[in-house]
């Protein structure tokens, strides 16, 4: 009897692990979830002038666009509980070619870059998926989310049908569509319906192109409805500044459907930002908050609260509880107490490479000959009579000249003194414009001569400071700070954080520019002129006790870095 007793128990337990089992691959493959009502998905999303069907049933998009490569992977299950919380249905989100492709050949699909688990992470959570998978997307990235290396071919139409720019395209699509095809929502997915690149209308180089993304997506499997984006012209008279629920409002009265732009915004953490072109040249700050109703730390905003008591009066349904928010924390300074001068850090660079004319970062064979993407380039040269040195309008975007720490600006001329043997040229990529009809001008670096007396220097050694985590790594040995350190430099400090690491601003008063890294990951750009004061440093990116702080400084430091609990964005918008 006790045989038998313990043989039933364990069937019973095998009976509540199968069912379990049977359970959870309906739900992973089927699509089936408690937050659904079960449908036959065949007929899939439709659109009737501006209603849309979901399986023939009305169906309402309510969107939002949260950004997976934005946010820490940790915080993917927060954001999107917190969108869900708000009464959004629809999650849109942009996939980066730059990101997933940085080099040829090279696919980056893990981690923080696994959109298969962000997108399935959606569908657990009851939302449904417009995909925007570009090629080009725009989303204030570098070059628009292209990656750089496709402009080492000099004769390069990106956006079109230039056999260079479709053939890179066709690989990519070959790596990436047949990841997110039985994602679909015919197929049990969360994906509803797919984007064909990305605001064309504004660029429309080449008749062709949209008919070859159009066949490159259907060729490789993609069978939802597919949709395009777009500015009008009549749009920039019809937008509103300040009250953002009265426009919600108007159009959830008239039945149609709505896509919030950003719903969290996030971080451009590292280089990852672009720039704006026009009026003129402006590049982008780290912080993709957006004024968005989630905040770039997942913090509540006025907004948000609006938002949700108006979704929740129009659609008559509870919404899931709002999740807590996360503890932040004003942690100690971190005391910069070693130092490497940027000229002792050029021996961790891969090179240097000689070269009788300057070269353009993009076209600097490094990388696996796949160029640099983003960062500095260092171009050092002899020189043998004082003057005036002239840009010509050559740099991009900025250069410091070492002899007196002095940043051309646009074709501004700098004094040499006579007797000086040589001049080195710090070039910065400050990002390349995202959107904007000079997409193939994006070259950084040195893209032509510099001038001495009318006279163009020659014969460079160049150095290329991409700033990767492999490049921070390989410091060693670091020196004590001195008294009176020069400039440009490295310096390294100590974060210490205590039990479970918490969401902390990084703050650095008395800092000029340059760039800071945690633990090796680059955070971002800071510029004393801001806006932007603070750059967001979230938990997950923390180690509980000591965690290593570098800070690269271009002209002045402080050699102390702060951390608080509040951002700052140097800008304010009232909501009513």
């Amino acid at each position: 009897m006790t045989f038998l007793r313990i043989r039933n128990t364990h069937k019973r337990k095998y009976v509540l692990i199968c069912l379990c089992i049977v359970g959870f691959l309906s739900y992973r493959y089927l699509g089936l979830s408690p937050m659904r009502p079960r449908m036959s998905r065949t007929v899939g999303l439709s659109a009737n002038s501006s209603q849309f069907t979901l399986e023939r049933l009305p169906f309402r998009i309510l969107g939002g666009s949260i950004h997976y490569f934005r946010v820490p992977r940790a915080y993917w299950r927060d954001r999107l509980m917190k969108m869900k919380s708000c009464g959004i249905n629809t999650l849109t989100t942009y996939v980066p070619w730059s990101l997933h492709q940085p080099e040829r050949g090279v696919f980056n699909f893990h981690t923080q870059l696994d959109l298969e688990a962000y997108l399935n992470l959606a569908a657990e959570l009851g939302l449904w998926v417009i995909l925007r998978p570009g090629p080009y997307i725009s989303a204030e990235l570098d070059l628009g989310g292209l990656p750089s290396w496709l402009l080492r071919d000099r004769s390069m139409k990106l956006r079109t049908t230039h056999r260079g720019f479709t053939e890179a395209v066709n690989i990519f699509f070959d790596k990436l569509i047949p990841k997110v095809v039985p994602l679909q929502f015919k197929k049990g997915g969360p994906i509803i319906a797919v984007q064909v690149e990305n605001e064309y209308g504004s660029f429309a180089k080449d008749q062709s192109y949209m008919i070859f993304i159009k066949e490159a997506l259907q060729s490789r499997g993609i069978s939802e409805l597919l949709l395009t984006s777009d500015n009008h012209n009549t749009l920039k008279s019809g937008g509103v500044d300040g009250d953002m629920i009265s426009t919600v409002r108007e159009i959830l009265r008239r039945g149609m459907s709505v896509n919030l732009y950003m719903f969290h915004g996030g971080t451009s953490f590292g280089f990852m930002s672009g720039a704006l072109s026009n009026p003129t040249y402006m590049a982008l700050v780290p912080s993709h908050d957006f004024d968005a109703p989630l905040s770039e730390a997942g913090d509540y905003t006025p907004k948000y609260h609006l938002l949700r008591d108006l979704l929740s009066r129009y659609s008559g349904e509870t919404f899931p509880d709002m999740p807590a928010l996360r503890y932040r924390e004003a942690y100690e300074p971190a005391i910069m107490y070693h130092h490497l001068s940027l000229w002792d850090a050029l021996s961790f660079t891969e090179g240097p490479f000689k070269s009788v004319k300057p070269v353009t970062m993009e076209h600097l064979p490094v990388n696996n000959k796949n160029g640099q993407s983003y960062g500095y380039t260092m171009y050092e040269t002899s020189i043998s009579s004082g003057g005036l040195l002239k840009s010509g309008d050559n740099v991009r975007d900025r250069a410091l000249v070492r002899q007196f720490d002095h940043f051309f600006e646009k074709s501004r001329p700098v004094p040499i003194c006579q007797g000086e043997e040589g001049a080195d040229l710090l070039v910065e990529n400050c990002g390349r414009v995202h959107q904007g009809r000079d997409l193939n001008k994006q070259h950084k670096g040195l893209i032509g001569d510099i001038l001495l007396n009318n006279a163009p220097l020659r014969d460079f050694t160049i150095y290329s400071l991409d700033m990767k985590p492999s490049f921070i790594d390989r410091f060693a040995p670091w020196k004590t700070l001195p008294e009176n350190p020069g400039f440009p430099a490295f310096f390294m400090g100590r974060l210490f954080a205590y039990g479970y690491p918490s969401d902390t601003f990084v703050r650095l008063p008395g800092w000029e520019k340059g760039v800071v890294f945690i633990n090796g990951l680059n955070l971002g750009r800071y510029w004393s002129i801001g806006p932007q004061q603070a750059l967001y440093l979230p938990g997950p990116f923390l180690n509980s006790g000591i965690n290593q702080v570098i800070v690269f400084e271009e002209q002045e430091g402080d050699y102390k870095v702060h951390f608080e609990d509040m951002p700052d964005l140097g800008m304010a918008a009232d909501i009513q």
